[in-house]
């Protein structure tokens, strides 16, 4: 019997042990590989060609969302589902926006996760439960542009870390980019939302709910 074939992509170990044990307890499910970053992700996914990746969306170095959009530029036909503890508006659907085939809760009940798995490889959308009345909300109003549609993922990533009262150094720290990077993401970021201090944009995002 061939078994579905799953890379997990995730910077926390003892949580992917914790899910390669689950899955593993699956007669159809194989974890094939695990990766620490999105970078690795990406190498195993070109090497393994998985039936599906599970992938975390709030990683040190390469997020999630920039690892989903090499993942789809690579033309790597693995169904790829998030996995994460955000239920955050912003970040479910840039998710699916940028091609994420759903979007699970790392809390979600081991029956559950295993069911959503299942199914994605079936070719279903999925997405955990407490999460489908933001998508209900989405469709209702499809004309109501928010002003974080404007940013890059990067600049998303970065205003999430100023909302937490983070420094350009800090998060070149986090995200192992150059402080001047940092800095030229900021300038840019504070010109399409019409702001003018980081003090402003983290007040914004506060707001907006846009935050880790």
């Amino acid at each position: 019997m061939n078994k579905s074939t799953i890379i997990l992509v995730d910077d926390h170990p003892m949580l992917r042990k914790g899910v390669a044990q689950l899955i593993s307890l699956e007669n159809t499910l194989e974890v094939v590989a695990e990766a620490n970053t999105g970078e690795e992700g990406i190498a195993l996914a070109i090497q393994y060609k998985p039936d599906l990746i599970l992938l975390d969306l709030n990683m040190k170095g390469l997020s999630g969302i920039d690892t989903l959009h090499a993942l789809k530029q690579a033309d790597i036909d693995s169904k790829v589902v998030m996995f994460t503890v955000s239920d955050n508006e912003v970040d479910v659907l840039q998710a699916l926006k940028y091609g994420a085939d759903g979007y699970l809760l790392k809390d979600s009940e081991p029956e559950e996760l295993i069911e959503k798995i299942h199914q994605a490889l079936s070719g279903e959308m999925i997405i955990s439960s407490p999460l489908t009345q933001i998508l209900v909300r989405s469709l209702q109003n499809p004309e109501k542009k928010s002003p974080i549609d404007k940013l890059t993922l990067r600049e998303v990533e970065i205003l999430k870390h100023i909302a937490e009262g983070k420094s350009n150094k800090a998060i070149a720290i986090s995200l192992n980019i150059t402080e001047g990077t940092v800095k030229v993401h900021v300038k840019n970021m504070l010109k399409k939302l019409s702001l003018k201090t980081r003090v402003e944009a983290a007040v914004w995002a506060v707001e907006q709910k846009i935050t880790h």
